[in-house]
């Protein structure tokens, strides 16, 4: 049963216990409360999952489980995600059901000092989205690029030098890297005007399944490639002997930026999740696709690299645009068909970086929605922030190139201080709100944790383990980046 305001009895019941938990918190609100949300389970799951899957996938793991002992990093990321990133997940997406609201709306209906932690985590989505979807104008541009059949990336006398000359002749274009940058953001603006049913859902069903299935093809036609056994095994084989502290550092990291996690997104989506659908199960599908995609990223590159590259310990050392964007096209060079490959890969790559590009958006469109603005009036004011700080990024390897910020060029900047500064500081406060500032019980009930042990299970990571690991991949991003 609902009241007149759109509450259930159970709602009320939370609001009433957070009251008696803490005299700060505010409660929820019942005008968000009507706000649309996910049509089906599978719609969220997709989005969710889109929104996980995006270039960290295939840039970024790769490169680490070849540079951390392969099997032994896979093994140390999959405990992880069935553990720790897990948990994270649940937690994220049961703070936004249980509120019903947007990120500063949400941290402050469980405890008004906390405010500042939402308008914190409102912060990294506003400094991603402009520099990724400057990465998704790269992306969108490789395809045409490999279409086109450009000498430089494709025949007879392409290589690694021309692949790396091209890749740096564009980005250091004044104009041409804009174009496609504008091309990449106004698609993302587009499918988010449409709103979650008709945009966001609708798009992910559409998306997702497409990802699937160009990712298992890649998979499949790498893996019959004459020396692609050799990558599978480097891959997959367990050497326990390269396990060191680094390599499970590594994985945590890898596992907090790749599920989407401190960045609003899923407390979000969350937000928009129906009532009636599990949140564990639905996390644990998140989950699975997240890492499913990781692998099969890494198996389609990792193999193909051992297959046709000259040099493939070097390539393998190789990453984020260096591997994407100069190692990989001089690969699929060496491969029948070579040309029509990577076009299909960049595809691939630009429906990952599409669907995350499409969920970072909608976090912050739906606080300015939360402040009475329209969608489509919300859209046109992120556009413009995109316009402003993506412009800024991506003449920073060209006109720009000469003004750096602790010796980063902007776009590098506002990853490192996105990435490794911001986001580990959100989730620490997330952890120590709903640990200590208010009733944990409430989320745990939303998430439908049921049992002693799996509760205590529950309490015991968000308070103290999960603080504690991202204290370290603060510390260890810090040293590491400076």
């Amino acid at each position: 049963m609902a009241d007149n305001n759109g509450f259930s009895k159970q709602d009320l019941y939370g609001a009433e216990l957070i009251g008696l938990r803490s005299k700060n918190a505010v409660g929820l609100a019942p005008a968000e409360s009507k706000h649309k949300g996910f049509a089906s389970k599978l719609g969220f799951v997709l989005a969710a999952a889109g929104s996980a899957v995006g270039l960290g996938n295939l840039w970024r793991f790769p490169y680490l489980a070849a540079k951390y002992g392969g099997g032994v990093f896979i093994l140390c990321y999959l405990l992880l995600a069935v553990t720790f990133g897990f948990c994270l997940l649940v937690l994220e997406i049961a703070i936004g059901r249980k509120t019903r609201k947007n990120i500063i709306g949400a941290f402050s209906a469980l405890n008004r000092k906390f405010k500042w932690l939402g308008i914190l985590t409102l912060v990294v989505p506003i400094i991603i989205v402009p520099y990724y979807c400057v990465i998704g104008g790269w992306v969108t541009n490789y395809i045409y690029a490999f279409a086109a059949g450009n000498d430089m990336l494709v025949g007879a006398g392409a290589s690694v030098a021309t692949s790396q000359e091209y890749f740096n002749g564009f980005i250091s274009s004044s104009w041409e890297p804009l174009v496609f940058f504008l091309i990449f953001g106004l698609i993302t603006v587009f499918v988010v005007v449409f709103g979650v049913q008709k945009g966001i859902e609708r798009m992910s069903k559409i998306l997702m399944p497409a990802l699937a299935a160009i990712a298992i093809a890649l998979m499949i036609y790498v893996l019959c490639q004459p020396g692609a056994l050799a990558g599978l095994k480097v891959l997959f084989v367990p050497n326990f002997e390269d396990f060191k502290v680094e390599t499970l550092l590594a994985a945590l990291g890898q596992l907090f930026y790749s599920m989407s996690l401190a960045m609003g997104i899923m407390v979000t989506y969350g937000s928009y999740m129906k009532k009636d659908a599990k949140i564990t199960s639905s996390a644990r599908q998140i989950s699975i696709c997240d890492s499913a995609f990781a692998i099969v990223a890494a198996v389609i590159i990792i193999p193909s690299i051992f297959a046709y590259s000259d040099d493939p310990q070097n390539a393998m050392a190789q990453s984020g645009p260096s591997l994407m964007f100069v190692q990989l096209p001089a690969v699929f060079n060496n491969i029948a068909g070579g040309r029509w490959l990577g076009m299909v890969f960049f595809v691939l790559v630009f429906f990952a970086a599409l669907t995350s590009s499409i969920s970072l958006v909608e976090t912050i469109v739906a606080v300015l929605k939360a402040n009475g603005l329209s969608r489509v009036v919300a859209c046109i004011i992120v556009f413009g922030i995109m316009l402003v700080l993506g412009t800024l990024s991506s003449l920073g390897y060209g006109p720009l190139s000469g003004f750096t910020i602790g010796g980063m060029a902007l776009l590098d900047f506002f990853d490192y201080i996105s990435n490794s500064i911001i986001m580990p500081l959100v989730a620490i406060g997330t952890c120590l709100l709903v640990g200590y500032f208010c009733d944990t019980r409430l989320i745990m009930d939303e998430a439908g944790l049921l049992g002693k042990r799996t509760r205590t299970y529950f309490r015991i990571m968000i308070r103290y383990i999960a603080p504690v690991c991202m204290a370290l991949i603060l510390i260890s991003g810090i040293f590491m980046d400076l």
